[in-house]
């Protein structure tokens, strides 16, 4: 009896166990259901959900694909992959007959765990085609049939009419247009995505987007309309803002597909038997803001039966299809909004309105005044030392939103096709006094899934965290710019490339910057040299050569695509950038003579610490062909390590062999045989540390010159852009890890928590944007958020929080959880959401002991590094570590006692010292 207890109770638990299994979080090429696939071969990832388990692995998996009439019967008629035994959960490719373009699929998918019992199917994911061939574009492009006015260039609207005469099963819009667009049907608005098409190098990659529209649709008349802005397509961007770019119309295309209840299709595009007008939006450009007359609005334009006789027609244009591409990176869209903290009048006599909060987007604004009353918003960040409102640094950009009214009650305004980098607002003209409930911030940013989180004990720290996280808010708006507010606003390569493994841990950039990566690619030049900005408006692309190729920014098509790799384990995106990363490396090797690239222009370590009257050496110069050359080699081992991933052999040998040759020149150009490198200065050793430009038995000495050229400088940092972030990694790798928290601690200029001490909330450009008596550096080139020495995050996160991945088992498939205790921090929270699940490292020191409270998502594994002096002073949820752990001492005396984990939550408790 007592026996068949048991094992009832035995199988009891085991089923209870098994039935805790969950598969969740199913997605598409890294989309919740996206309506808008034109990869030939999507992937599936999903997420194994076992509460309460420890050790929780896959071992095998199962994918049903379906239509939707086959799935409502329970079965499939697409694709079935069987039982594949595989702990595979991350980019699964589908393996099923050819896809159709417009059609939706739905997918499910089960697993089985090392208890060897499977989960329940998990609940239908879907996924939907786009346009997989020029053909499918059945709409022609359109443009205003009006006469321009050349100079103002107000906002064409375009309108339609049309009939849908059964009941609607679903609609879906495909659209996209030259300049930016925002689309209406029967006056709804179609989505909530803002800046659309998006940015890409137009002349090549157009993106265009789908909206399931079902809903904003009925069965007899309906209408269709579109107002568009000049945007980055003609718009005035670049240095000395320049219009027409890409080229001088402004058009839309637009094709609605609609399936019938009973099977049957329609389809309703955009053709010449559409009409145009113009509207309230009278003037709308990125740099110079947007002037709305409500007096021109015209009233119900995108409903049916609006008197549309006295509109133009459209002019038909043939402009090509074969260059658009369905849009998978996440639209712009409305986030945070902040209320006015302070109201108040300037010496000057000004009123302005300040948001607590230096952050990218718009100011809604309500108001009740008399017809032909004009308010004018200025956009500022920063107010100057005497407290009037500072625009100098926005250069040529005015950044002004102007509203005419037309009276008659309380009126809402918010621009279009323009946005703002601003803190501050100056308003003019307002009827009466100015009211908090009236005015309203809102922050406009790519809508990347949040997914890193960092706070300590210390309040500077946790304020730099939050200005690392809205520097990339900010910058991040469909491109990686490097300012958003003067007359600039560019995809700066450099920037992007030193920010993009923090960028990776605050917010889900994979999408983000594959996008990008493809108008890297795209833009390259003939010869393999990478121009400064992505898309490129200061150079042509159809050239062999252009301006590009700088050290540290051209890098970009080699360093990006291999931390994204890194941190998403996502092998595809090294198979897009392959041939470009290839191009740039050869291109250098084409420059180089005797394997030392020592030609061309370079922008060096951009704004590295200087002095105005250097005659006594302190401005911390660093030779450019140098730095030239590491990255020389840096980019090589990245490929290399790319083409060994990629099963490219003869790649990998040719390139290891140049990058024999390439560290070789270094040595005997840049290095005495006792070690000292020509360049004495921070960034000179960093980056020969970093990127292993040295024999092993200079590299500690170079570290301690290092920390000697640091104390020099009173503690205190004196890289630019390129070596900035990799400076506290060298030190903490190298045995310094208390000198990298001195100078993540420093205070005072130049550091990181000098400018959070002067009130910012983001980072700022330049070191001392602001001095320390209030006045400013050169407004020719000083915004205050430019995200590229929030690189520092990294450190914070893979380092001080110890959440890292291993380069053999990308995308935390393989997780190391290894905390370095020290800056007089207490506690340390940090959170990461990947592929699998969230990843936990917590630590708090109490006394002798250090508590570390870590978890663990299902299907990986980890290996916990536990500051310790043995085994025997550690226990986990109470109880004696399990097994023989192994111990580790590091360069800077750190003891560790390392064991490797399965999923789960893990209490750690450690005493740090010998008794």
């Amino acid at each position: 009896m007592k026996k068949t207890l048991f094992l009832l109770l035995t199988l009891f638990v085991y089923s209870y166990s098994s039935a805790q299994l969950k598969v969740q979080h199913l997605v598409t090429e890294n989309q919740v259901d996206p309506i808008n696939i034109d990869a030939l071969v999507p992937r599936f990832s999903w997420q194994l959900d076992a509460p309460g388990r420890q050790n929780v692995m896959q071992t095998a998996y199962e994918i049903k694909a379906t239509t939707y009439a086959f799935l409502k019967k329970g079965k499939h008629d697409v694709w079935s992959s069987g039982k594949v035994v595989s702990d595979q959960s991350v980019y699964v490719p589908y393996k099923g007959e050819a896809l159709l373009s417009g059609r939706k699929y739905y997918w499910q998918v089960r697993v089985w765990d090392n208890t060897g019992k499977p989960s329940e199917w998990s609940a239908p994911a879907s996924w939907q085609m786009g346009m997989l061939t020029p053909a499918d574009w059945k709409a022609q492009w359109i443009s205003p049939g009006y006469v321009e006015d050349s100079v103002m260039r107000p906002s064409p609207l375009f309108r339609k009419e049309f009939s849908l005469n059964k009941k609607i099963a679903s609609a879906t819009l495909f659209i996209t247009s030259h300049g930016l667009y925002e689309a209406q049907l029967n006056g709804h608005r179609v989505g909530d995505a803002y800046l659309t098409p998006g940015w890409t190098s137009y002349n090549k990659r157009l993106q265009y987007q789908a909206y399931d529209v079902t809903a904003l649709l009925k069965e007899g008349k309906n209408a269709a309309g579109a107002v568009l802005g000049n945007g980055w397509y003609r718009g005035h961007i670049g240095f000395n803002p320049l219009p027409n770019l890409y080229g001088k119309d402004i058009s839309l295309l637009f094709q609605l597909e609609v399936t019938y209840a009973d099977g049957s299709k329609a389809t309703v595009v955009s053709d010449g038997s559409w009409k145009s007008s113009t509207g309230p939006v009278r003037f709308a450009e990125i740099y110079y803001g947007a002037t709305i007359d409500d007096n021109m609005q015209q009233k119900d334009w995108s409903v049916i039966n609006f008197d549309d006789k006295n509109w133009d027609g459209v002019k038909v244009q043939d402009f090509r299809k074969d260059i658009l591409v369905a849009t998978n990176s996440e639209p712009v869209r409305k986030h945070e909004t902040y209320k006015p903290v302070k109201i108040f009048t300037t010496p000057k006599g000004e009123k302005v309105i300040d948001f607590g909060q230096n952050l990218v987007g718009w100011v809604q604004l309500k108001v009740t005044g008399n017809k032909g009353d004009k308010i004018t918003l200025s956009h500022a960040e920063v107010i100057d030392k005497a407290g009037n409102f500072y625009t100098e640094n926005l250069r040529t950009a005015r950044s002004q939103d102007v509203y005419i009214l037309k009276g008659g009650g309380e009126e809402t305004f918010e621009p279009q096709f323009t946005w703002q980098g601003f803190r501050y607002i100056k308003v003019e003209g307002y009827p009466g006094d100015l009211k908090p409930e009236n005015f309203t911030a809102v922050a406009l940013y790519s809508d990347m899934a949040p997914t890193g989180s960092f706070s300590c004990s210390n309040a500077l720290i946790n304020q730099l965290q939050h200005n690392i996280q809205w520097g990339q808010k900010g910058n991040f708006l469909d491109v990686p710019t490097d300012c958003p507010q003067r007359d600039e606003r560019l995809g700066w390569t450099g920037d992007a490339q030193v920010f993009s493994r923090t960028a990776s841990y605050n917010m889900n950039v994979h999408n983000f910057f594959s996008k990008w990566l493809k108008d890297v690619a795209a833009d390259q030049y003939k010869n393999g040299s990478i121009p400064f900005v992505i898309p490129n408006v200061i150079g042509r692309t159809d050239a062999t050569d252009g301006p590009g190729a700088s050290t540290g920014w051209a890098d970009v098509s080699t360093i990006i695509p291999w931390n994204m790799y890194i941190a998403y384990g996502d092998k595809r995106i090294l198979e897009d950038q392959y041939a470009s990363m290839k191009a740039w490396v050869d291109y250098m090797k084409t420059q180089s003579k005797s394997d030392l690239w020592n030609t061309g222009f370079h922008f060096g370590d951009w704004l590295f610490y200087s002095v105005n009257d250097d005659t006594d050496g302190s401005s911390a110069i660093t030779n450019k062909y140098l730095i030239a050359q590491c990255f020389y080699a840096y980019s090589t081992q990245l490929l290399i390590n790319t083409a060994n991933v990629l099963g490219k052999s003869e790649d990998a040998a040719t390139y290891t062999s140049l990058l024999a040759k390439i560290k070789e020149a270094y040595l005997k150009e840049y290095v005495t045989p006792n070690g000292l490198i020509s360049s004495d200065t921070q960034t000179a050793y960093v980056l020969a540390l970093q990127f292993d430009m040295l024999p092993e038995n200079l590299r500690q000495q170079a570290a301690d010159r290092l920390v000697s050229n640091i104390r020099r400088y009173g503690n205190h940092l004196t890289t630019g852009f390129l070596g900035t972030p990799y400076l506290c990694r060298v030190l903490s790798n190298f045995g310094h890890a208390d000198v990298a928290y001195q100078l993540l601690l420093q205070d005072t200029y130049p550091s990181w928590l000098y400018p959070v001490k002067m009130g910012a909330t983001t980072i700022w450009e330049r070191w001392d944007g602001i001095k320390p008596d209030g006045s400013f550096e050169d407004a020719s080139m000083n915004s205050y958020n430019h995200y590229a020495y929030g690189a520092i995050g990294d450190w914070m996160y893979r380092v001080i929080a110890g959440i890292d991945t291993k380069a053999e088992a990308p995308g935390y498939k393989e997780i190391v959880i290894k905390p370095t205790i020290g800056g007089n921090l207490q506690n340390v929270s940090a959170d990461y959401e990947t592929n699998y699940g969230k990843i936990s490292s917590h630590w708090k020191v109490a006394k002798d002991t250090v508590l570390m409270d870590v978890a663990i998502p299902a299907n990986t594994t980890a290996t916990v590094y536990i500051p310790a002096q043995s085994g025997d002073m550690v226990t986990e949820n109470g109880k004696p570590l399990a097994g023989e752990p192994l111990t580790e001492t590091t360069t800077s005396g750190i003891r560790y006692l390392v064991t490797k984990v399965g999923s789960g939550l893990y209490h750690f408790s450690a005493i740090t010292t010998k008794h």
